[in-house]
């Protein structure tokens, strides 16, 4: 009941009072035909008001899964956001002057490859000259601002020498912090599809539309699909925070991937901000320096209700370790790579297991700011990750 109020929520949004103009302008470059996406005002995402939902899977989408959802009567239009890491070697700030790392580390980045035309249309008008025409890179605001880049900027990533093109706002490009036209992707190895953004027809009956997504699905991957207002941004892995939000408030590091799926990360970085701290229950822990309390006072509140024996200090899995998620360079890095996530009790909840653990230990985690991953697509029953400061 709760997913098809969402959707009828969805597609009543698409019709806002105020909206008709702003989503009547044409698209420069591109064409309403056949097979291609509809720019009708139900077609666009972002700032707009609209009709759009998420589908996206563990790891990637399945093989066929965007055209099964395209040829789908109910389905209107859709784009597949392939994404991954690749490394910026150096880059030239409005200013003129060009940064790099020192000691031969690079920065990782998060880079979405979209295919232009389609994607086109689930931005607002205004911007979608920029994706249509797009060559060189397009920035997500955060990211940007962190590195006080714009149009006419250079960045390179994996020897690569980019041009900026344009900025958009976070939301637009899924929190991405670099957006790159398909061809370039693949030359960047950014190849991985990770989700769909679709619009349904206008009509379609709502309560069937999430059957429907989920039909073309193989059995036995699980698929989540989301509505307007569910989720911060549309965009894979949509429970924790992105990439560019991790930088911002825990800060960018410089590192070399190791062929284990580890980083090196810049020992000036991890002086700066890993602790190792001794804390109630668990002894010592390594995390980030603007965690540690947060952990601390998770503990205090545990122990101080004569909870502490809920959390076994011999099986805890630690906290600052970094490395891509699962050791897969495919996919992005570990939030462990900031130390902003930890591990405990974890023989009470392998992932994809029925997480054991007692809840108490869960609202104390979470009063203090944490997800839990018991909650993700795939449970991670002894995860817990910094979302927000309590």
């Amino acid at each position: 009941m709760r997913r098809t109020a969402a959707i009828v929520a969805a597609f009543a949004a698409g019709v806002v009072a105020g909206a008709a103009l702003l989503l009547a302008l044409p698209v420069p470059g591109v064409q309403d035909t056949p097979g291609g996406p509809s720019l009708r005002r139900d077609a666009v995402v972002g700032k707009a008001p609209v009709a759009t939902l998420l589908a996206w899977t563990p790891g990637r989408l399945p093989d066929g899964y965007a055209e099964a959802v395209r040829g789908l009567p109910s389905i209107r239009t859709a784009t597949v956001i392939h994404s991954g890491v690749a490394w910026m070697d150096r880059w030239q700030e409005q200013a003129g002057r060009v940064r790099r790392q020192p000691g031969g580390l690079r920065i990782p980045v998060e880079i979405a490859s979209i295919h232009r035309r389609s994607y086109a249309a689930f931005v607002p008008p205004a911007d979608r000259a920029a994706v249509t025409r797009l060559e060189g890179a397009i920035l997500g605001r955060t990211f940007a601002d962190l590195h006080d880049l714009g149009p006419g900027a250079e960045v390179v990533i994996a020897g690569t020498t980019l041009e900026v093109e344009a900025v958009l706002e976070d939301e637009l490009v899924g929190a991405h912090e670099v957006v790159v036209a398909g061809s370039l992707g693949r030359r960047l190895g950014i190849d991985r599809p990770r989700y769909l953004l679709v619009v349904p027809r206008s009509g379609s009956p709502a309560g069937r539309i999430e059957a429907a997504l989920r039909r073309p699905v193989p059995a036995g991957v699980r698929v989540r699909i989301r509505a307007p207002g569910e989720t911060p941004v549309f965009r894979h892995g949509d429970a924790v925070l992105p990439q560019v939000r991790v930088k911002e408030l825990f800060g960018e590091f410089a590192a070399a991937p190791r062929p284990d799926g580890t980083l090196a990360v810049s020992p000036s970085w991890v002086r700066s901000n890993i602790r190792t701290a001794h804390v109630p229950v668990l002894g010592e822990i390594r995390c980030h320096r603007l965690v540690v309390p947060l952990v601390r006072a998770a503990l205090e509140d545990l122990e101080g209700r004569n909870l502490g024996h809920l959390v076994d200090p011999a099986d805890y899995g630690g906290c600052y370790y970094p490395r891509f998620i699962a050791s897969d360079p495919g996919t992005g890095l570990s939030h462990h790579s900031w130390g902003i996530a930890l591990d405990i009790n974890v023989s009470q909840g392998l992932p994809g297991r029925q997480p054991t653990i007692d809840r108490r230990v869960v609202e104390a985690f979470e009063a203090q700011g944490f997800k839990w991953g018991g909650g993700f697509l795939i449970p991670d029953g002894t995860h817990f990750e910094f979302v927000r400061f309590p």
